[in-house]
């Protein structure tokens, strides 16, 4: 593990906040030279702390304004059922995330879809035709509060 300095810290709080904020406007902001915030973004990327460079894209601007969080029961929960299960649920696009947890469900995923209809779609394909799942429950988001480091800035109207 890669022993981070405060500078270090405040690089990383600015590029998960603006990926695309130039080297020298960074180099300002955390108090060094552009060649050392240069250095220190490659090594944060050649160490993978700073692991992919990704858009934060508005759901609802694309179709995909719902947002379910669904908790998934396997029948057993052995490393060939839960691989399996691992492999299938990446063939599904509207999967945004999906983490493997702890507790009484196996798997957390989170769903995007443009309507319910849309939703209940990709129930029956991905969930209810798998013999591997026991149950799921499902959550539906009603606001974002936070995503990312960006969402914790106040949330504003409009």
């Amino acid at each position: 593990m890669s022993d981070l300095d405060d500078f270090d810290r405040r690089l990383l709080a600015l590029v998960r906040e603006n990926n695309l904020e130039p080297a020298r406007i960074l180099a300002e902001k955390v108090g060094l030279s552009l060649s050392a915030v240069l250095r220190r973004l490659r090594r944060l990327r050649d160490e993978k702390i700073i692991v992919a460079d990704i858009a934060v894209v508005n759901p609802a601007l694309t179709g995909s304004a719902l947002t379910m969080h669904v908790l998934v029961q396997m029948q057993q929960a052995g490393p060939q059922t839960m691989d399996n299960f691992a492999r299938a649920i990446v063939r599904h696009p509207e999967i945004t995330g999906a983490w493997d947890v702890t507790g009484d469900d196996d798997f957390l995923l989170k769903i995007q879809v443009g309507s319910m209809e849309e939703y209940d779609s990709f129930v029956r394909r991905a969930l209810s035709e798998d013999k591997g799942v026991h149950s799921f429950k499902t959550l539906i988001t009603i606001r974002n509060i936070i995503e990312n480091d960006i969402a914790r800035r106040p949330l504003r109207d409009g």
